[in-house]
């Protein structure tokens, strides 16, 4: 036989609060299941070890009884703060009831009606002094302990439209902001000059100007460099220069242009310069050269001068404004008047197609190489470098892979700048049977494409049509090589005359 337990008797349901008769197995309200009600532990809640007893609690406040509720059994309207006797955060005793004084017994709330939800209460007249409050109405509360008479109330004052009872002239009641339906709103502030005409615009803010230094006099933001990555295209010729990942600055230069010969027929002309990095200034310097050396072509070939000729001329232009540069001494302070200063230094390769001729000029190690339309043509290297390595390969004393492999390869023996021994310009006149691409770079290129081959198998299959988008390929095969120096490179195609005008890259 088995023996029940009797479940407890609960005055209310634990689901939903709603009282239970005695046996009662379910809510009647709510279905809530008593049977699964657990019985009470007889015993006490344990109490957590080394937990420090809660201290007892402090005195209740004792605030003043609140109003009966009124017929509607709706509570009255809560206590207001100036009801209560206190100081603000500023030591000021708080304001009351704007009708004057306290009475010495305490506050006397004002009660009325509940208003209805969304609207305002209307103020009236709190009960007379020893007048019963009628049916319905609020009753006033019980005084509270007050230690003393208060001070006389201080009103408080909304805006300076607000009467001391805090309403308007219009009746209605004060607030503490504009109100948003009739205040105007604020003024933007005046807008920035407009920068002069012909002033450089910071390409951040986009209104501030820039400084002589390169940064911005609104936002301070350093503004790009011009020279970090230039790009220019011809008809016929393109060339495309980048700071490349690890210099601070692009201290490469180009010049490309294009002129006509005393018969009519079209000269092209590019030229490339690097700045030396241990000489002061190398980024003037190659721009220097490169300019002097671009406006002597232009200025020699319609003249009717031989493109070699033109090309050794343009050579020694370049020279002289490159020395020019170091019999300036004030310029060379304010560039950097802390670094110890030299000649300024760069290197130069150029070539002029013209008249059926490929006419190649250079100092330094800046290389040009030939690269036929149709690949399975060889691919030749044009120039030889003013360098250590190539002079131990001109000598025997080394094998190119030896020679290139050493520390010291990349040291140049010949560039252009005052402490030069004796500029030797280099100058070849070629006479291609066969349509190709003339490649003038410097060696932030080619030390990603050394050879011949390498070279051609960087160079697009499409370059000779966009001469363009093949240098922009060129210079992100050396920036994904590494970068580590600046890199240029100008492509000039090559077309030639009907078949049987000479054999191809044959020196003149």
């Amino acid at each position: 036989m088995s023996q029940s337990h009797q479940q407890p008797a609960l005055p209310k349901c634990p689901g939903c609060e709603e009282p239970l008769d005695a046996g009662d197995l379910f809510c009647g309200a709510c279905g809530y299941d008593l049977s699964a009600v657990p019985a009470r532990p007889d015993d006490r809640p344990t109490m957590a070890i080394a937990v420090p007893p809660a201290e007892p609690p402090a005195e209740p406040v004792r605030w003043p009884a609140a109003a009966e509720t009124d017929s509607s059994d709706v509570p009255a309207p809560v206590h207001r703060p100036a009801d209560l006797p206190g100081t603000d955060s500023g030591g000021r005793p708080l304001s009351g009831p704007a009708r004057g004084p306290l009475p010495e017994q305490g506050p006397v709330l004002e009660q009325g009606p509940v208003p209805e939800r969304g609207s305002l209460p209307e103020p009236g007249p709190g009960p007379e002094p020893g007048r019963v409050p009628e049916p319905g109405a609020a009753s006033p509360p019980e005084p509270g302990p007050v230690g003393g008479p208060e001070p006389a109330a201080v009103p408080v004052r909304h805006d300076d439209r607000a009467s001391a009872r805090g309403e308007t002239a219009d009746g209605d009641f004060a607030l503490a902001a504009p109100d948003p339906r009739t205040a105007e709103h604020t003024p933007a502030p005046p807008a920035a000059p407009a920068p002069a005409p012909g002033t450089k615009v910071c390409v951040a803010c986009r209104s501030g100007r820039v400084d002589p230094d390169g940064y911005c006099e609104n936002c301070g933001h350093a503004q790009p460099r011009e020279r970090d990555h230039m790009e220019q295209e011809l008809d016929a010729v393109a060339a495309v220069s980048d700071r490349g990942l690890r210099h601070h600055r692009n201290e490469d230069s180009f010049a490309v242009s294009s002129t006509a010969l005393p018969d009519g027929s079209p000269a092209v002309v590019a030229i490339v310069c690097d700045g030396v990095s241990s000489a002061s200034r190398p980024d003037e310097a190659s721009a220097a050269a490169a300019s002097a050396a671009n406006e002597t072509l232009l200025e020699a070939l319609p003249r009717g001068t031989h493109p070699q000729q033109a090309m050794h001329e343009a050579i020694v232009a370049a020279a002289e404004a490159v020395n020019a540069l170091a019999q300036d001494p004030a310029t060379a302070v304010e560039h950097d008047a802390h670094r110890h200063q030299n000649a300024p230094a760069c290197t130069l390769v150029g070539a002029i197609t013209a008249g059926g001729l490929l006419v190649v000029g250079w100092v330094g190690d800046s290389r040009v190489y030939w690269v036929p339309e149709d690949r399975a043509q060889p691919t030749t290297r044009l120039t030889e470098d003013d360098s250590w390595a190539a002079q131990m390969v001109a000598a025997g004393l080394m094998n190119e892979a030896e020679a290139y492999a050493d520390d010291r390869a990349h040291a140049i023996t010949g560039w252009l700048g005052a402490d030069a021994y004796e500029v030797e310009p280099h100058t070849a006149a070629f006479k291609p049977d066969r349509p190709g691409l003339v490649v003038v770079c410097t060696d932030g290129l080619w030390n990603y494409a050394e050879s011949a081959e390498e070279m051609a198998a960087a160079v697009p299959a499409d370059a000779h049509e966009h001469p363009l988008r093949g240098a922009q390929v060129l210079v992100g095969h050396a920036l994904d090589g590494g970068g580590h120096d600046n890199v240029t490179v100008a492509l000039l195609p090559f077309a030639v005359r009907p078949p049987g005008a000479g054999s191809a890259c044959d020196t003149v």
